[in-house]
């Protein structure tokens, strides 16, 4: 016989370990209270009574995201969707299973929240009109610094109620409409977009999806390929009119209940779900048609088809809100970043006080802040946009896969440069820079390639809109409204704003597709650095931080100077050492700092 001896545990004294010389994270943080430079904008960009009426919500949100919500996400991340195709008497059932972490996330985004459809319907968080852009997106921004993939079904859910409301007819609205802005449980329908195929890829012209009008009814055979939030309750679709031409313009765009009038399943099958690299909480299926009912959006047939253009609707917000999440990513990479910096000490000491590692977080920073300021502002423009501003849909317009495209890139690195800061532990599944590294790579493939957006910034917006105009005119402005911008500073900006429109322009009328890139960084560049500027001079006259201005410098200086490698550059230690710091800069500071 084994005889087994029980200890019982008693008290032990506490002995410092190694362990206590890790450095913390960000887990139990407020994430609004610790945001200060979004805290200091949301008065340049929100009127006063919407400022103040969901001043209680954010605060409410930054700590749900840095406690709860932070570890609902972690859990999701290991436990991801599956797929059981059959029930237990061998009846097709195709059901997504979560973990209720999912569920509970859902809950806090949509019901208590209503993050999907508070743009859609007036009466979300007690606000008696729709919020507008702004308000929504900072709830957006704050809610993916913990979870990123559940926000792919949120912006789904609220762009295909935004096409139906503007492309449908009055029976797709009372039959959708209802369940696709409730804040119910269980009355929900959540939205996706399914338009990836084995064919197409980012050339959706070549979707081979066929729709065939039978019995009075549209129905769909083939099949998608990458289908995010395959689970959805209502699906947008592109499918091709049988005998429709070839092209983009044979495509008509069709809604897709995942259940029939009679609550039976519709006829198509989740095949399998994909083993993704990122986004691991959120389900991504590819789907069979055989002979599923749909309904068209608008007239479609065999001639008249505009489903693409009106797609477009969808795939542009798809890319605004992807460049507030990438925002909001970023901001959680460079909060990482900074908790490791403050609180890791090694070589004699902080590790923050260390040259290149300074210089290696104004790399996280500048893109960081780049990133928050123009989704503010690509917010306020769409605002004035839908109320019939044409000045302004055009600025929204070549801004929106500006912000995309930038900030896909952008975000890669920035995660990738907290992952380093934090050492062997960020590359740890138990940390989140590792999940931030993953999901951080999907913004370069969903809604376009870098390669898609460059091309649609330059031979579109740029070469077909002229939108370039309009958005050098309203910097030019933005620059003469800025009276606490230093003389010289202002003109080397306006200088700076000329020369890429100007840049943008002449690759656009020499379709010179190599130099696309480089043509819509320039855009960004010029454009984020011209708003740093003016929101930091603002902040400063009222006897706030200034420290933007010292941002737009650091902007100029790196993202649009060439920089010869064995040249060498005149030292900015002191910008960085006010930008690293915890003081506020004042206007007067950031003017000497600026001269020097």
């Amino acid at each position: 016989m084994v005889v087994t001896r029980r200890l019982t545990p008693g008290p032990v004294a506490h002995r410092p370990t190694n362990s206590d010389r890790l450095a913390p994270d960000c887990h139990g943080l407020d994430f609004f209270e610790i945001d200060t430079s979004l805290r200091s904008l949301m008065p340049l960009y929100m009127p006063a009574d919407l400022h103040a009426h969901m001043l209680p919500h954010y605060r409410r949100l930054g700590r749900i995201a840095g406690g709860r919500l932070d570890e609902l996400a972690r859990i999701c991340d290991r436990h991801a969707p599956t797929l059981r195709v059959r029930d237990a008497f061998g009846r097709d059932e195709d059901a997504v299973e979560f973990h209720p972490a999912y569920h509970e996330m859902e809950r806090i985004a949509l019901s208590e929240f209503g993050i999907h459809c508070m743009s859609r319907r007036t009466g979300v968080l007690g606000w008696n009109d729709r919020v507008p852009p702004v308000g929504k997106y900072i709830f957006q921004y704050l809610f993916v610094q913990s979870e990123f993939g559940l926000m792919c079904p949120i912006s789904a859910t609220e762009t295909s109620a935004l096409l139906i409301e503007r492309h449908g007819d009055e029976a797709l609205k009372r039959r959708f409409l209802p369940g696709m802005t409730s804040q119910t449980q269980g009355e929900i329908l959540m939205g996706a977009q399914f338009m990836t195929e084995k064919s197409g890829g980012s050339d959706v012209g070549e979707a081979e999806l066929e729709a065939r009008f039978e019995d009075g009814e549209w129905r769909l055979y083939g099949d998608k390929w990458f289908c995010s939030c395959a689970d959805a309750d209502v699906a947008m679709l592109l499918a091709r009119p049988q005998g429709a031409p070839s092209g983009s313009g044979g495509l008509g765009l069709f809604v897709l209940p995942r259940r029939l009038d009679d609550g039976a399943r519709n006829a198509y099958r989740i095949v399998r779900l994909k083993e993704k690299l990122g986004t691991r909480s959120m389900a991504s299926g590819e789907i069979v048609f055989e002979g599923a009912v749909a309904y068209p959006i608008g007239e479609v047939g065999p001639h008249a088809n505009r489903g693409l253009k009106q797609m477009m609707d969808q795939v542009n917000m798809s890319r605004l809100s992807h460049g507030v999440r990438a925002a909001g990513m970023m901001r959680r990479c460079l909060n990482e970043a900074m908790v490791v910096a403050r609180a890791r000490h090694a070589f004699g000491g902080a590790i923050i006080d260390k040259p290149l590692l300074r210089r290696q977080l104004m790399k996280l920073m500048v893109p960081t802040e780049q990133a928050l300021s123009v989704i503010l502002h690509i917010a306020v423009q769409l605002e004035r946009a839908e109320a019939g501003d044409p000045r302004a849909e055009r600025l929204t317009r070549i801004l929106t896969p500006l912000l995309k495209y930038r900030t896909a890139r952008d975000n890669i690195a920035v995660a990738t440069g907290a992952m380093e800061v934090r050492g062997g532990n960020g590359y740890i599944e138990d940390w989140v820079a590792a999940r931030l590294v993953r999901d951080a790579h999907i913004g370069v493939l969903w809604e376009g390639t870098s390669n898609i957006n460059a091309l649609d910034i330059v031979t579109r917006a740029v070469g077909k809109a002229g939108a370039h105009e309009d958005l050098g005119d309203a910097l030019q402005e933005t620059l003469d409204g800025a009276r606490a911008l230093p003389g010289q500073f202002r003109g080397e900006l306006s200088g700076l704003v000329d020369r890429a429109v100007a840049f943008a322009e002449k690759t656009a009328r020499d379709g010179d597709e190599p130099l696309m890139r480089t043509a819509s960084s320039a855009l960004y560049n010029v454009a984020s650095a011209t708003l740093l500027a003016s929101e930091g001079a603002a902040l400063g006259a009222e006897g706030g931080d200034a420290r933007r201005l010292l941002l737009a410098r650091m902007v100029i200086d790196h993202r649009l100077r060439p920089e010869d490698p064995l040249a060498g550059r005149a030292s900015d230690a002191a910008i960085v050492d006010a930008l690293l710091g915890t003081d506020p800069v004042g206007l007067d500071r950031a003017h000497t700092l600026l001269a020097a």
